[in-house]
């Protein structure tokens, strides 16, 4: 390591590629730290989701194309504000950009907790506080790009893969345990904050979700300050831009929209649409119990953690093997799991729910892989200096997913949704098949 030199804040020298520029202890240190953080921003970025199926039995009046839009607006947030980080990691540096990260997804998490306790709360500020929890997912396109700067390609699937994978599985947990957390006071705050009885006379704590993060969310505000380092790295506005010259960018732009997108937007919505059709807001509620019903706050939190889960798991062979098979083999997976779901959304019984909810959860299995060989391409077939860049706006147009799918659910009736959905996906995997996957593809990877 004679040649790196390892100042307090700054690595000068730094060169992955080169043994003797690069330390390994830095480089996953720095994944650790990051990958929590970017955990904890995800947990924000899905606060809404979590939140919402329960906002109409506190004491809420919002019709169900409001609770859409209400889980929908945090994709757009997201979305845009990826498109702003992706050009953060060489201007920030990567030990500010996680530190006020950090901060920044406090805004959200108070605003939500006190924002529940009044049910006369405008339905406008509820969409803002929707729009603010966004930051939690715009942070990916500067968190993964910086990493990037730590690890060598051949390293890169495994340490993009577990940030990547690792951090999604925030969505799952502040679903699963958000109905949990919803149950009990927690730390007295129950005292000093009102409760809402819904109709069986049931407390429920809606607010805890917000709140329980926070000291989490500081703690690694802290270690991101006193631990990280800079790899110092220059580009202009036009030297990032340039990747828009490059076709590989906008087709991995489709394929990422197609793998994470959909992910995406699916773990969002999910709750809100098994309520809709299959639960206490669909239309077997009028000739079955409410407890034969399936609940979508209960069983959510599955989707997003199946998905999350592959992907972390994937990363090492996606190295081994070349990320684009696993690419291809996931949006195939995707559409053919995906249609199977749809002749399941016109229910006649609630048993319906066990075979949609089954074939969602094969579907995340394949989105996982999707997510995690495309991740692993963009370094490989890709200019270095280009290849962060991408991954910020794909990220950035990948995070639109939530925002696209509560829209359209909106808009359309499901299962019409579903067949549009399986028809990008088929798209996405030729075009995955023609330029990367097939024996002799121009951009093997």
């Amino acid at each position: 390591m004679t040649q790196l030199d390892t100042s307090p804040r700054v690595l000068y020298g730094w060169d992955p590629e080169d043994p003797e520029k690069w330390d390994s202890k830095i480089a996953w240190k720095t994944l650790w730290i990051s990958t929590i953080s970017l955990f904890i921003g995800f947990c924000t970025w899905y606060l809404v989701s979590a939140m919402a199926p329960m906002l109409n039995q506190i004491g809420f009046d919002l019709t169900p194309g409001q609770l859409y839009w209400l889980t929908a607006i945090p994709g757009l947030a997201g979305g845009i504000f990826r498109l702003m980080y992706m050009f953060l990691p060489p201007v920030l540096g990567t030990r500010k950009l996680v530190t006020l990260s950090s901060l920044l997804f406090l805004i959200p998490m108070f605003g939500w907790f006190f924002a529940v306790q009044d049910t006369s709360t405008p339905y406008w500020w509820l969409m803002t506080l929707a729009f603010l929890a966004g930051i939690g997912g715009g942070v990916f396109s500067g968190y993964m790009p910086s990493t990037g700067y730590f690890f060598p390609r051949s390293k890169s699937g495994t340490a993009l893969g577990l940030q990547a994978g690792l951090s999604n599985m925030g969505m799952s947990f502040i679903q699963l345990v958000g109905p949990w957390l919803m149950g009990f006071t927690l730390l007295g705050i129950g005292f000093v904050a009102p409760t809402r009885t819904i109709e069986t006379g049931e407390n429920l704590y809606v607010y805890n979700p917000a709140i329980v993060m926070v000291p989490w969310t500081i703690l690694m505000a802290l270690i991101a300050w006193t631990q990280l380092k800079d790899v110092p790295v220059t580009a202009n506005f036009r030297q990032q831009i340039d990747i828009f010259g490059n076709k590989n960018t906008w087709i991995m732009t489709v394929i990422y929209v197609a793998g994470f997108g959909a992910f995406a937007g699916f773990s969002a919505q999910l709750a809100l649409l098994i309520n809709n059709v299959f639960g206490i807001s669909s239309p077997l509620a009028e000739t079955y119990a409410l407890e034969d019903l399936p609940r979508g706050a209960a069983w959510a939190f599955l989707f997003p953690l199946i998905g999350a889960g592959v992907r972390a798991l994937w990363g090492p062979l996606c190295d081994k093997f070349g990320g684009a098979i696993w690419t291809f083999i996931g949006l195939v997976g995707m559409a053919v799991f995906t249609a199977a779901a749809a002749f399941f959304l016109n229910p006649s019984s609630p048993d319906d729910f066990v075979w949609f909810f089954t074939l969602m959860l094969v579907m995340a299995f394949f989105a996982g892989l999707v997510n995690a060989g495309s991740f692993k391409q963009m370094p490989m077939i890709l200019p270095k200096r280009q290849a962060g860049g991408v991954i910020g706006w794909t990220g950035a147009m990948g995070a639109f997913g939530p925002f696209i799918v509560g829209v359209l659910l909106s808009m359309l009736a499901p299962a019409t949704f579903f067949w549009g959905a399986v028809v990008f996906f088929l798209i996405a995997a030729v075009l995955a098949w023609i330029y990367y996957a097939r024996p002799g593809a121009p951009f093997p990877g």
